[in-house]
């Protein structure tokens, strides 16, 4: 039998967090080993000890981290029914399989669930907003269903429009213009837009036409060269693993942005995660999960694989060179998690901080579980010792999306049998094996 989902919050109103750690990651605002949060409507309203809102909902955050949602800046949700489809498979097999055989076969309501179940796994972790690079845009009915799945995951999401599979119905990039107007004419809402484009000026144009930002793969050398006089901080560089020395200089000096995937660039073979790099040239990257189809959804994993490698990579230039970099700190990576993702997504006038003013998109972590008691350090406790179980609270814009380790208002018996219903489709298109046991 089928559970009843928890009941859906009542929209956003006075919510009270009160006596949590809280990690404001606003210098102007400060950390407290003890301090309370007070909800408005959609905003933060206060972050200090002692607030007093007799009106308000009370939640009790004693026992938990208070801070910003996790900010993801390059995720492919429509693959979301496909989770651990390609465990062992190298970026040529994910071109070929996913990219390739599985896109084709994808019809508008597979994209619908993708981005359904990806937004809603991003939620489960603590990951409040997301870019959607939606390389899926077949059609027009495969864009319009990705934005809804990603509407009504209750995420806040950036939709990047991209191109999908060949054929006559790709209205890609042209149809920016009518997503514009039909589901972006205004900034004021969850949903925002951006272009997934190629390193084609053309594309740039039309999406500054339109006032999209621009996000773009750039995995191998002499990709960014021949856009010099066109990059600029509205533009976000994914990958960057293999960047001559020229071109790390014109993205720094152009002021444009780089997102990583570490662990998944390990996995599927792009190269070393350029964390070293782009700390050299002082940018501050951001941290996003790229694809679902061989590596987990959360930012625990992202932010502990970062903080790993760039520790590993900076003491083997010590002992090679006599000269080391400086070693990253649990409290930057949690930045880079967080307000640094919010500026890449050109939200951070919204979000990436507990700045009163700002939109309420807050997580509570726990810190009485077993994985992390007794907490020592809580930057430490998130980026070393926490997973996707100490995800207690979610709240975005206000609205209480997750509360007591659960999901509020979702179906997810529904929402599993579509995903299920999907795979299963998707699956006899391709040919591929029926078996879960199987390794692929």
């Amino acid at each position: 039998m089928d559970q009843q989902p928890p009941a859906a919050a009542a929209g956003p109103a006075r919510l009270l967090l009160k006596g949590g750690t809280v990690l404001s990651l606003d210098p102007a605002v400060g950390n407290f080993d003890i301090a309370d949060v007070l909800i408005e409507g959609t905003k933060i309203a206060a972050v200090e000890p002692n607030i007093t809102a007799g009106s308000a909902t009370l939640i009790d955050a004693s026992n938990t981290i208070v801070m910003p949602g996790f900010v993801d800046t390059h995720r492919h949700m429509w693959e979301g029914q496909l989770r651990s489809i390609l465990p062992n498979g190298l970026l040529p097999d994910y071109l070929q399989e996913i990219k390739g055989a599985a896109a084709s076969a994808y019809r508008p309501d597979d994209a619908y669930v993708g981005d359904l179940i990806s937004g809603l796994g991003a939620l489960n972790a603590g990951v409040t907003t997301v870019l959607d690079w939606s390389h899926i845009g077949n059609s027009p009915a495969h864009t319009d269903a990705a934005i809804e799945g990603l509407r009504e995951s209750g995420l806040r999401g950036v939709y990047a429009f991209g191109s999908g599979a060949g054929g006559s119905g790709n209205r890609f990039p042209q149809d920016i213009k009518r997503l514009r107007s039909r589901y972006f004419a205004s900034d004021d809402q969850l949903l925002t837009l951006a272009m997934a484009a190629w390193a084609d000026p053309a594309q740039w144009t039309l999406a500054r036409e339109v006032g999209a930002p621009i996000t773009l793969h750039v995995n191998g050398a002499n990709q960014l060269a021949p856009l010099e006089r066109w990059m600029g901080p509205d533009v976000t560089c994914i990958h960057c693993n293999n960047l001559t020395e020229a071109e790390w200089q014109l993205v720094a000096r152009s002021g444009a942005h780089v997102s990583i995937s570490c662990p998944i660039e390990m996995e599927m073979g792009h190269g070393v995660p350029p964390i070293q790099q782009a700390l050299d040239h002082g940018i501050r990257p951001s941290l996003s999960v790229d694809v679902e189809t061989g590596m987990p959804g959360d930012f625990f994993t992202q932010m502990r694989s970062v903080f790993t490698l760039q520790r590993m990579l900076a003491i083997n230039r010590a002992h090679a060179t006599g000269g080391a970099p400086p070693l990253l700190t649990v409290r930057a990576v949690v930045e880079f998690a967080t307000i640094q993702g919010a500026r890449d997504n050109h939200l951070d006038h919204k979000i990436g901080t507990l700045t009163p003013g700002k939109e309420a998109d807050v997580i509570l972590l726990r810190t009485d579980a077993v994985n992390v008691m007794p907490v020592n350090n809580a930057f430490g406790a998130i980026v070393l010792g926490m997973d996707t179980s100490n995800v207690d609270t979610v709240i975005v814009a206000g609205a209480v999306k997750k509360r007591a380790g659960q999901l509020v208002g979702v179906d997810l018996a529904r929402v599993r049998r579509l995903a299920e219903s999907s795979r299963d489709y998707i699956v006899s298109k391709t040919g591929w094996s029926r078996s879960i046991v199987d390794e692929r």
